[in-house]
């Protein structure tokens, strides 16, 4: 093999005999912190987020180390292919419009937005209603529901309400589909005192917000939600939820998770 090499006898045996350099012991350590990281959010980080994560814990390393390390031992977070769906025919009412836009979310209940997703349970499915606080992508309120109508949204509004008490003036942006429009849902935002936006026509990315969670809530629940019960499925969304608004970190927030963010941003809130 020396002669292969074109190295000495000496050499190698040298070479055999050399202790770990001081960063091969420090990547050591270094990769265990993120295999932990790693394991605790479920194989759902990728090097950016975990850096953050590390950097957050006061760890000084570069974000292109968290990545070699990771390609080198395949730490790959899991991602699953984007999922959307639309129903069928939907009634607009334009003369809503898109009152969020350069309205400046930078305090909790100025600003929340919802939006309804499918889930499914064997061959049937489910519709999943959410209300997120712009400013800190915190969920407010959810509901499942077997129809997705006006008091699936309703509902989980109606928890929010309960929940946060925003003062009047709060904007509440969604997509243009019935179960917002409804004359129903129109009054009780009216009756809070809530001002009621939607996306403009033909324009999805005005509730970008939503359209993140959504794919995030899928692409790191894909495994988990193949479930057969409505029971099952509920309790995978709300252990989800629980850990997205308690754990994940979100670079956005420079990596807090939602509720540490309104902690550390919005302490009475």
């Amino acid at each position: 093999m020396c002669r292969i090499y074109s190295v000495t006898r000496a050499g190698f045996y040298a070479w055999r005999r050399r202790p770990p350099s001081v960063r091969t012991e420090r990547d050591a350590q270094l990769l265990d912190r993120i295999r932990t990281i790693f394991a605790t959010h479920r194989r759902h980080y990728g090097s950016p987020r975990i850096h953050g994560t590390l950097r957050a814990l006061g760890e000084r390393i570069g974000a292109k180390r968290v990545a070699r390390l990771m390609r080198e031992h395949r730490l790959r977070a899991a991602i699953a292919d984007r999922y959307r769906s639309r129903a069928g025919v939907k009634a607009f009412f334009t003369s809503i419009p898109n009152r969020q836009l350069g309205v400046l979310a930078d305090a909790p209940n100025r600003v929340w937005v919802g939006d309804v997703t499918y889930l499914k349970i064997g061959d049937q499915w489910r519709y999943l209603a959410v209300v997120l606080d712009k400013h800190s992508r915190r969920v407010l309120a959810w509901a499942i529901r077997r129809r997705r109508d006006v008091s699936l949204t309703l509902r989980a509004f109606r928890q929010a309400i309960h929940r946060r008490r925003p003062r009047p003036g709060l904007i509440f942006h969604s997509d243009r589909g019935i179960e917002y429009a409804a004359a129903p849902y129109r009054d009780q935002l009216a009756s809070l005192g809530c001002v009621q936006s939607m996306n403009r026509p033909k324009s999805m990315n005005d509730n970008a917000h939503m359209e993140s969670f959504f794919h995030t809530l899928k692409s790191e629940l894909h495994e988990q939600l193949r479930v057969s019960t409505d029971a099952a499925l509920r309790r995978v969304i709300a252990a989800y939820l629980d850990y997205y608004n308690h754990q994940r970190s979100h670079t956005s927030l420079q990596h807090h998770s939602p509720v540490a963010f309104e902690a550390v941003r919005c302490p009475t809130h």
